[in-house]
C-alpha cells in the first residue's frame, strides 16, 4: 500500500517547517494510520459477512464480484478517509517521532 504523493500546501505548519526529516516521519505517519484504518474497516467487513448464511456446498453464497467488492471495502475506505484529513494520528505520532527524534 502506497501512501499518495502528499501537496506541500497541505502539510501542517509544523511539518512544513521542520524540514525533510519531519516530512518524512509525517509520511510515515499518514502510512501507517491509513494502514491502521484498513485492518480497522477491514474487521468491520469481516463481521458483515454472516456465518449461518452458507449454502450445502460449504459456500457462503457470494458470489466472486460481491467477494472482490468486499474485499476491495476497507482499503478504498481508508484511502478515502486518508483523503479526507484522516483521523489526526498521522499529526500526534509525527509530532511525536519528531520530539523523540530530537529535532
Amino acid at each position: 500500500m502506497d501512501v499518495q504523493p502528499i501537496d506541500q500546501a497541505q502539510l501542517p505548519a509544523d511539518v512544513r517547517a521542520g524540514g525533510a526529516k519531519a516530512r518524512q516521519l509525517y509520511e510515515a505517519a499518514l502510512g501507517f494510520e491509513r494502514e491502521l484504518v484498513a485492518q480497522l474497516t477491514q474487521g468491520l467487513t469481516d463481521t458483515t459477512q454472516a456465518d449461518d448464511g452458507s449454502s450445502d456446498d460449504g459456500s457462503d453464497g457470494t458470489d466472486a464480484v460481491t467477494q472482490l467488492y468486499q474485499d476491495m471495502l476497507p482499503g478504498t475506505l481508508a484511502d478515502s478517509i486518508q483523503a479526507n484529513g484522516g483521523l489526526g494520528l498521522a499529526q500526534q505520532l509525527s509530532t511525536s517521532l519528531t520530539a523523540g527524534s530530537g529535532q
